[in-house]
């Protein structure tokens, strides 16, 4: 699956229409609720936009099928039974974990033990 821990911090946060136009979002998802957006920190504190929570991002390199059954479950067990809460989005190419910075190490080691 090689893991790779990406450079940032990155939080998630609840947007107008028109606040997420000015934005640079790396996610955006539309609920009934409102517009979820990904941003770095560092672009939401400069926008004074609120966030609950910081988060490190790591991508499974590997090209995952938008199909497959299975990898996700393991991963999220895995990461779930070291106590590891994560945030996942699947992407055309990649699925990507969000999780919290002091947990990043330890899940990176816990990833990089699953079988090649």
């Amino acid at each position: 699956m090689s893991p790779k821990l990406r450079e940032g911090e990155y939080v998630f946060a609840v947007l107008t229409q028109e606040q997420v136009e000015t934005l640079n979002p790396m996610l955006l998802f539309e609920e009934e609720e409102g517009k979820t957006v990904v941003i770095t920190k560092a672009e939401a504190e400069a926008r004074s936009i609120h966030y609950d929570a910081v988060w490190n991002l790591i991508t499974l390199t590997v090209h995952s099928d938008l199909q497959a059954v299975g990898l996700l479950a393991a991963v999220s067990n895995k990461l779930a039974e070291a106590g590891i809460s994560i945030n996942v989005v699947s992407a055309f190419y990649h699925d990507h974990l969000f999780v919290l910075p002091e947990k990043a190490n330890e899940a990176m080691r816990i990833l990089e033990q699953f079988p090649k």
